[in-house]
């Protein structure tokens, strides 16, 4: 793995009146949404003011990395919309965004989440302690994996 580019972590609320907020979109619409012929208006969830937004700034303050997490019960939640700009991907951007992320989550008491990972990113997860914990499906027209972590275990 090429060595991990100097970055600030930062959760950030929803507003859309922050610049960070409106580069993490943009982020996601073009990494996860773009190239699926998907609009921008995909992009944002229902439940996006009720979820934990972390990002990933380079040295100008830009977005270039980004993870969410939706809390469903006082111990657990989803993991989701992990998105890390195309040329930093393989450089331990988004392992750095899931461990930050987690290690919030357990200070909060939060110790199982789950995630639909893509079919490409199924190893990424592996190597971060997650596990296929059922049955294979499409959703946004391509091939997903449910996987989950217990934040008790060991990283």
């Amino acid at each position: 793995m090429a060595e991990t580019p100097a970055l600030t972590l930062e959760f950030i609320p929803p507003a859309p009146d922050d610049a960070r907020y409106a580069g993490e979109l943009e982020l996601r619409y073009r990494v996860l949404r773009e190239p699926l012929g998907m609009g921008r208006d995909t992009v944002r969830f229902r439940f996006e003011d009720d979820t934990l937004h972390l990002v990933a700034l380079d040295r100008v303050g830009g977005v270039v990395g980004c993870v969410l997490f939706h809390a469903e019960s006082a111990t657990g939640g989803r993991l989701l919309q992990m998105a890390v700009t195309p040329s930093l991907q393989g450089h331990g951007v988004g392992a750095a965004l899931v461990r930050a992320l987690e290690a919030a989550l357990r200070k909060r008491g939060v110790h199982h989440v789950h995630l639909h990972a893509r079919d490409e990113a199924i190893g990424f997860y592996e190597r971060l302690g997650y596990a296929i914990c059922g049955a294979p499906f499409v959703e946004v027209g391509i091939g997903h994996h449910p996987m989950d972590r217990d934040l008790r275990q060991g990283d």
